[in-house]
C-alpha cells in the first residue's frame, strides 16, 4: 500500500457519525443516478466482490427518480416510435475478454444475443418486435434490456439493494443523502452517475423566450426531445427548425407519425400518408444538410487502429505545455484520416487507383493532405473523385454553393440524401468504413492530450467539444439509413421542406424569420424550435444536489474564458485518475466518486459499449468498481499493513 492510499484509507475508517464506516456494522453505499452507468459498476463491483469484499455485509441505495436500469434517456415511458442510432449488435453492457482490466470477465449476452435468447418473452409481453443483428431497435427494446440487465446484476450483488424512485437533492458534511421527500440515507461512500444533466437556459434563449411570449410566438430551445412539449405546433403551419441531426430526426417522427400518420412501400419507393395533424417543417442548419446514414454494411477485420500522426509521442515532440488545436492537431486529424480513407481504398479496392499503396503513402508521409503534392498524387493516384477525401468538403458539403430558386436548392439536396444513403450501404465504398474508425481512435487521443492539459479550455470548448465533436457526429453518428428515406418520403409529400445552410432566425412583424445564406429569400413562421440538446455547463445545471455541492465548496468546475475575456460557460466536474472529487479547494474527496458525461475524465459516458471493443467505460468502471471495494473492505490486509 503506497501512502496515498494509507491516507485515504484512514480517513475513510475515521468514523463520521455513530455506527457509519465500522467494520462490524453493514458498509453502505449509495449511487445518485441509476441510468447504464450505474448498472454497468456495479456489474463490475458484484464480479470483484469475492476476491475483494471478504465477509463484511453491505448495503446499496440507488436514488433516481426514473426507474434503476434505463434511467431517464432508456426509461420505458416514451415513444415506441423513437430508434436507437446503433444496431443491436453493437450495443452491449457486460465485459468480454477483449477488455483489459483487473477483474474477473464475467460473460453476458450482447443486445442482439439477447433479443435472440433471453429476451425474446420478454419483448412478447412488451409487444415489442424482435429485432435482427443489423436492425435499429426502438429505444423502448433497449430500455427492456438494460431493465433486465439491472436485475441479473441486483442477483449477482453480496448486498441488499434498496432503490428510492426520487431526486437526491442535498449531501451533508456527515455524508448523508438526503432526498426529495426529506428522507436521509447514511453513506461511507457516494457515487454521483447524473447523465445528462438537465440546464438553465442561456441569457440567450431566455431573451427569445421573452420576446416569442411578448409576440404571441412560440419557441422551443434546446432540450431532449423525448421531453419537450409539442402541442403548440399546429397542424398545417410553418415552423422553422434548427438543427438537423438526431433531436431532429426525434422531432420529425413525433410529429409525424407521432400524430397519426403512416408510410406505404410500392416499388422500393416510401410513401408518406399524412394525417392532417402535421405542421410543415422547415429544417436547416450550419451544414444545411441532415447528418450522414449509419453505414448499412460491416466488412470483416475492420476495426479502430492505433493512429499513425496523432499520437501522444507526436504531440510531446511539439514540446511540453499547452498546444493549440488549429496549427498543431487540426493538420494531424486531417492526416490521419486521409490515411486511414486511401489505406482502405488501395488495399481493398486497388482496381480503382493506379499508384502501389506504398508509393502512395510514402507521398501522405512525406507531405500534408493539403500540399500540392499530395492533391497532384491523389489526382493522378485516383482517378474517380467519388474515391478521393478531402474533409473540409464532407464536412461542408454545400459550401461554396448559392441557389437563387428554393425548388431547385431543394431537389439538389434531396439528390444529395438519396447519393448518400446509396453510398453508406454498398461496401465497395468501405473507405467511409475506415474513415468511422478512425474517427474513434483520434478520439481516444484527444480525450488523452485534453486530461492531461495540453490543450487550453477555448481550444477544449470551441475545436473539439464543438467543432470536432460535430464533424464526428455528422459523420458517425447520424441515423439509421430507414430515418432519412422517411425524411425523403415526407419532402415529397410536402411535410418538410429544406431550409438551408448557415440558417440565421430573427423576429419581425411579430413572426419568427429565418435566411440562408445559401439560399434566396426567406421563410416566415409562428414556430420556432432549436432542435438540439443544450451545450453541457455544470454551473449552469438545475440539480439541486449539484448546486449546493459546487456552492459548498465540496465539488469544483472551472468557469471557462476564452483569451479575450469571453464566458465559455461551466466546464465539467474535476475529479482525480480515481474519480474521486475534487474540492474547490484543491483536495481530493475520499469517498465521493464521479462518474459520467459532465466529469472530467470521466471514459464511456452512454455506459455502454460495442461488444469485442474494449471499451474505455468499462475498464474505468472496473478500476472504480475495484477501489470501493477495497474501501468498504472490513480490515486493511495484513500484508498491506506489514508493506507500510
Amino acid at each position: 500500500m503506497t501512502r496515498q492510499e494509507q491516507v485515504v484509507a484512514a480517513e475513510f475508517r475515521r468514523p463520521r457519525a455513530p455506527g457509519v464506516g465500522h467494520s462490524n456494522s453493514p458498509a453502505k453505499i449509495v449511487f445518485v443516478g441509476g441510468g447504464p452507468r450505474t448498472v454497468g459498476l456495479l456489474e463490475r463491483f458484484a464480479a470483484s466482490a469475492p476476491e475483494l469484499l471478504g465477509e463484511r455485509s453491505l448495503e446499496i441505495h440507488v436514488v433516481d427518480p426514473f426507474p434503476a436500469g434505463g434511467g431517464r434517456i432508456w426509461r420505458r415511458d416514451q415513444s415506441r416510435l423513437l430508434w436507437m442510432n446503433s444496431m443491436t449488435s453493437d450495443v452491449t453492457i457486460f465485459t468480454d475478454e477483449s477488455v483489459e482490466c483487473d477483474g474477473p470477465i464475467i460473460p453476458g449476452p450482447d443486445l442482439a444475443t439477447w433479443v435472440a435468447g433471453e429476451g425474446a418473452v420478454i419483448l412478447e409481453r412488451a409487444a415489442l418486435e424482435p429485432a435482427g443483428p443489423m436492425d435499429f431497435p426502438p429505444r423502448l427494446l433497449q430500455a427492456e434490456y438494460l431493465a433486465w440487465v439491472w436485475e441479473r446484476v441486483v442477483r449477482d450483488l453480496p448486498a441488499t439493494v434498496t432503490t428510492h424512485l426520487e431526486r437526491a437533492v442535498e449531501l451533508t458534511a456527515d455524508q448523508r443523502v438526503v432526498l426529495a421527500s426529506g428522507k436521509e440515507i447514511d453513506a461511507d461512500l457516494v457515487v454521483l452517475a447524473l447523465g445528462y444533466l438537465d440546464r438553465l437556459p442561456t441569457a440567450s434563449e431566455t431573451a427569445w423566450a421573452a420576446r416569442a411570449s411578448d409576440a404571441g410566438l412560440t419557441y422551443i430551445p434546446p432540450g431532449y426531445t423525448a421531453d419537450v412539449d409539442l402541442d403548440d405546433l399546429r397542424s398545417g403551419e410553418n415552423v422553422i427548425v434548427r438543427g438537423f441531426g438526431q433531436a431532429f430526426i426525434d422531432l420529425m417522427v413525433l410529429l409525424t407519425e407521432g400524430r397519426g400518420g403512416w408510410y406505404d412501400e410500392c416499388d422500393g419507393l416510401l410513401s408518406y400518408r399524412p394525417s392532417g395533424n402535421e405542421p410543415i417543417l422547415y429544417v436547416g442548419s450550419r451544414r444545411g444538410v441532415p447528418y450522414h446514414a449509419k453505414l448499412g454494411y460491416t466488412v470483416a477485420g475492420t476495426k479502430p487502429v492505433p493512429t499513425r500522426y496523432l499520437t501522444k509521442a507526436a504531440l510531446d515532440e511539439l514540446g511540453a505545455g499547452v498546444l493549440d488545436f488549429q496549427t498543431h492537431l487540426s493538420p494531424l486529424i486531417d492526416k490521419e484520416l486521409t490515411f486511414a480513407h486511401y489505406q482502405q481504398l488501395f488495399s481493398a479496392h486497388p482496381e480503382r487507383t493506379r499508384w502501389s499503396w506504398q508509393r502512395f503513402a510514402s507521398v501522405l508521409d512525406g507531405s500534408w493532405p493539403t500540399a500540392p503534392e499530395f492533391i497532384a498524387a491523389v489526382e493522378d493516384a485516383v482517378p474517380d473523385p467519388n474515391d478521393r477525401f478531402v474533409r473540409a468538403a464532407v464536412d461542408r458539403p454545400l459550401n461554396g454553393r448559392f441557389f437563387e430558386d428554393r425548388d431547385r436548392f431543394e431537389q439538389f439536396l434531396a439528390g444529395l440524401i438519396e447519393t448518400d444513403l446509396l453510398r453508406r450501404a454498398d461496401a465497395s465504398y468501405s473507405a467511409d468504413l475506415a474513415v468511422f474508425n478512425a474517427l474513434l481512435s483520434i478520439y481516444s487521443v484527444l480525450s488523452v492530450a485534453i486530461t492531461e492539459g495540453r490543450l487550453s479550455d477555448e481550444d477544449r470548448v470551441r475545436h473539439v467539444e464543438t467543432e470536432w465533436h460535430g464533424f464526428f457526429s455528422f459523420v458517425a453518428s447520424g441515423p439509421p439509413p430507414r430515418r432519412l428515406e422517411e425524411l425523403l418520403a415526407l419532402h415529397r409529400a410536402g411535410i418538410v421542406r429544406f431550409a438551408g445552410p448557415d440558417l440565421d432566425v430573427a423576429i419581425d412583424n411579430d413572426q419568427f424569420v429565418a435566411r440562408s445564406s445559401g439560399v434566396a429569400g426567406e421563410i416566415r413562421a409562428r414556430a420556432f424550435v432549436e432542435a438540439r440538446l443544450p451545450r453541457p455547463d455544470v454551473l449552469a445545471a438545475t440539480d439541486p444536489l449539484l448546486r449546493g455541492l459546487l456552492a459548498s465548496g465540496v465539488l469544483a468546475a472551472d468557469e471557462l474564458f476564452a483569451a479575450d475575456g469571453t464566458s465559455l460557460g461551466g466546464g465539467q466536474l474535476k475529479a482525480d485518475s480515481q474519480c474521486r472529487a475534487i474540492r474547490a479547494d484543491g483536495s481530493v474527496h475520499p469517498s465521493l466518486f464521479l462518474l459520467g458525461p459532465s466529469v472530467s475524465g470521466s471514459a464511456g459516458s452512454s455506459g455502454f459499449s460495442r461488444p469485442h471493443f474494449n471499451g474505455a467505460g468499462f475498464r474505468q468502471n472496473d478500476a472504480v468498481a475495484r477501489h470501493l471495494l477495497k474501501l468498504l473492505a472490513p480490515t486493511v490486509r495484513k500484508e498491506e499493513r506489514h508493506a507500510s
